[in-house]
C-alpha cells in the first residue's frame, strides 16, 4: 500500500489504500480484523502519499534541469 500511495500521490487514495487492503486480508482473517486491517492500510497508504508529496518538488527540480542541459 506504500507503493501505491508513492504512485498515485493524492490524498483521495488513502480511504481506498484501506478498503483495498482490507479486501486482500479478508480471506486470511474473521470479520473483527477487518477494522484494523483498514486502518492498517490507510495509514501505510498515508505514509506513500506524504513520501511523494515531500519528495515532489526535489524530484521535479532535477527534471528540470536535466532538460535545461546542465
Amino acid at each position: 500500500m506504500i507503493l501505491a500511495g508513492l504512485v498515485v500521490g493524492r490524498w483521495w487514495a488513502i480511504p481506498l489504500g484501506g478498503i483495498a487492503w482490507a479486501a486482500l486480508v479478508l480471506p486470511l482473517c474473521d470479520w473483527d480484523c477487518l477494522p484494523s486491517a483498514a486502518l492498517l492500510g490507510a495509514a501505510n497508504t498515508a505514509a506513500g502519499v506524504a513520501i511523494h508529496l515531500v519528495l515532489r518538488p526535489s524530484v521535479r527540480a532535477v527534471a528540470r534541469r536535466l532538460r535545461a542541459g546542465k
